[in-house]
């Protein structure tokens, strides 16, 4: 797994069909009118942990993140 952003990490859900709703404190809440809400923390460098917590709530496989990070 590779490491991202946080910015990076939205960017990928936004071809996932999320946007951005709003923001509070130091997370970012996207919307995907299909499925679910997900919440995004600020970093610098996200964790292994809450990438992968992040795509499963979202449902998305980690081939989709992975193909999408070695195409960038």
């Amino acid at each position: 797994m590779k490491q991202v952003s946080s910015t990076e990490l939205i960017n990928f859900l936004k071809t996932k069909g999320y946007y951005l709703h709003h923001t509070k404190g130091s997370h970012f809440v996207l919307i995907n009118p299909n499925t679910s809400r997900i919440v995004v923390p600020y970093r610098k460098e996200l964790p292994i942990g809450t990438i992968l917590a992040i795509l499963r709530e979202a449902k998305i496989s980690k081939k989709e993140y992975l193909l999408f990070f070695i195409r960038k």
